[in-house]
């Protein structure tokens, strides 16, 4: 993997681009986090980092029984419970998975449903049989909301279905030994995964929660772990100025502090890595978007990711990207290699729309348009980076994911934030909870119903 971000440094100081001096006066400040985030490696409080050497010998032996049994694999689940599993399964396999013949897929048709949207919700069981459907129900919490609601009704689509035989077309993945969920799933004897104690949701891709899933698909997740783990050891071994994860988060972080690049824009120029943008969205803005700095002060800081992709947006976002507001961080996602060449034919020589394209080939034209996209944007100043895989694969993907992790956490060490917790993420939780009349919430429930409440003057 390389990244290439010279398209954000600028030789002149006070242009709108970064000198690498403004690089350099971080050093000592990122000394300081590195150091502090080895030490609690060390003391086990970073439990993520541990991923990629975990036995996944019970993974694979549930994933290879349910391949073979199940026509359908749904995972309920949402944010962290399922983002990450979207990201691998587009990523990883076939782009149009559930539409290939049996033999051809290796395993179920795969399902993210990620909402409870009724009409969504309502229509995945129009199309599924429930008895030849495994469902997965993922939350660490073992409470939230949107989960435990769509388990209720799996539950009852299933007893429907095949009676007492519901607990063999569930699986659940959730935390250790707390929550109602486990609580469950330890009465009903339902099988369970166990997503690791301080292991939040938006980082647990590469536990059960985003392994099972991927096992079940066919994707080697032993390979997939394999590259966070090459990718932890190029980190570990690399001085700061020359470490992926510290370098780009420095960017990131200057750019947005520093610069007015309140946003920061994922763009892959690789179908298969769109929805590594829709996951980054979660990582990025749920870890750094916060009110309340490290030392208790009203800070609001946070970078807003976007996520576009190639060449598609160049169609519908671009023009706001190189003429819009001076307030954007682009990040390519390339690739070297794609998985199939498409040759153009010769054909209509003569017509000047058509006749260059004789003998090329796509793979060629679309990463025309990404060089030619990011030459427009550093022609008017707008910072951008590019970050390529030779390929797309386990090993390049788990590479990818690691780093994004990690450099997330050096963000938050240089906005001076916790990057682990979500206050404002609980707060709305609670306030769901109250207005679905959940015990134990009445208070909340009165007074937000009291806030609530239209006032006459501005309906319409």
């Amino acid at each position: 993997m390389q990244i290439d971000f010279k398209n954000m440094i600028s030789p002149v100081e006070g242009a709108d681009r970064i000198t690498w001096a403004e690089v350099e006066a971080l050093k000592k400040r990122g000394e300081a986090i590195d150091a502090d985030l080895r030490a609690r490696r060390g003391r086990g409080d970073l439990p993520f980092h541990d991923l990629p050497y975990q036995d996944v010998t019970s993974v694979l032996k549930y994933a290879e029984e349910a391949r073979g049994r199940f026509e359908n694999f749904v995972v309920a689940g949402i944010g962290g419970s399922a983002l990450g599993n979207i990201a691998l399964q587009t990523a990883l396999r076939h782009p149009h998975h559930n539409l290939l013949p049996e033999a051809q897929r290796g395993g179920p048709r795969m399902f993210f449903p990620d909402n409870i949207d009724p009409d969504m919700v309502g229509g995945l069981f129009d199309v599924l049989d429930p008895k030849e459907t495994l469902f997965n129900v993922i939350t660490k919490s073992g409470s939230t909301a949107e989960t435990m609601s769509t388990f209720l009704l799996v539950r009852q689509a299933l007893i429907d279905a095949v009676g007492d035989r519901w607990r063999e077309h569930v699986v659940v993945t959730t935390d250790p030994a707390k929550g109602d969920l486990r609580q469950i799933a330890t009465e009903e004897g339902l099988t369970a995964f166990d997503i690791p104690e301080g292991v939040g949701g938006r980082f647990s891709v590469l536990t059960p929660v985003g392994l099972l899933s991927a096992a079940v698909s066919g994707i080697d997740i032993q390979v997939l772990l394999s590259g966070a783990a090459a990718m932890d050891a190029r980190l570990k071994a690399s001085a700061l100025d020359r470490n992926p994860a510290y370098v780009c988060a420095a960017l990131m972080y200057l750019a947005d502090a520093h610069k007015g690049r309140r946003i920061v824009v994922m763009m892959p120029y690789v179908q298969a890595l769109r929805d590594v943008a829709d996951w980054f969205r979660q990582l990025w803005a749920e870890s750094l978007g916060k009110r309340l700095s490290l030392a208790g002060e009203v800070v609001h800081v946070g970078q807003t990711p976007v996520k576009a992709l190639g060449a598609t947006d160049q169609h519908s976002q671009m023009q706001l990207y190189v003429e819009g507001p001076h307030d954007k961080v682009v990040v390519f996602l390339a690739v070297e290699r794609y998985d199939r060449t498409l040759i153009f034919p010769a054909a209509y020589g003569e017509k000047a729309s058509l006749g260059y394209f004789s003998g090329r080939t796509m793979n060629e034209l679309i990463q025309a348009e990404r060089v030619a996209t990011a030459l427009a944007l550093t022609q008017r100043q707008r910072p951008n980076m590019t970050i390529t895989l030779p390929e797309v694969s386990p090993q390049t993907v788990g590479q990818l994911l690691y780093l994004l992790e990690v450099q997330t956490l050096y963000a938050g060490g240089l906005y001076g934030v916790d990057p682990l917790d979500q206050p404002g993420v609980e707060a709305g939780k609670v306030a769901t909870y109250a207005l679905m009349g959940r015990k134990g919430y009445e208070q909340q429930r009165v007074e937000i119903l009291r806030e609530i409440a239209s006032d006459a003057r501005y309906l319409l």
